[in-house]
């Protein structure tokens, strides 16, 4: 029996892991979860879950479903659905975000912005990346 394909992507998603002493850089584009325990430079879409672990650490812009940082983040995220920053997590930058949860001890500067209209962000960075070219 052979899988549904929709848009070339196999019905079951496997998780993408970047692990501790593993640096990227460039754009990462997937339809799945990923989890980031390295280090990355550069922007990250996704049609899933975005996890940055402790020691993960991301420069750039972060589009994706639904996010957990524990670990760094410098730049913009936009997450359509719920985002968490874990009791570990350093972020600086905006934020747009369906819902928002922090736990105590997370530091956080920028701005925030939440609610129904957030759920267009991922089409509003991309829309900023074409302009940018």
């Amino acid at each position: 029996m052979s899988r549904k394909m929709k848009n070339n992507e196999p019905e079951s998603r496997l998780p993408n892991m970047i692990g501790p002493g593993t640096k990227i850089v460039g754009d990462i584009e997937t339809n799945g979860d990923i989890r980031i325990d390295g280090n990355i430079e550069g922007n990250i879409s996704s049609k899933g879950k975005v996890v940055i672990g402790n020691n993960g650490f991301v420069k750039g812009e972060v589009a994706c479903t639904n996010a957990e940082v524990s670990g760094t983040l410098n730049g913009k995220l936009a997450v359509t659905e719920l985002l968490s920053f874990k009791s570990s997590s350093k972020v600086s930058g905006d934020i747009k975000s369906g819902k928002l949860s922090i736990e105590p001890g997370a530091i956080f500067s920028g701005t925030c912005s939440m609610g129904t209209g957030s759920g267009q962000n991922s089409s509003l960075i991309n829309k900023e990346k074409e302009l940018k070219k």
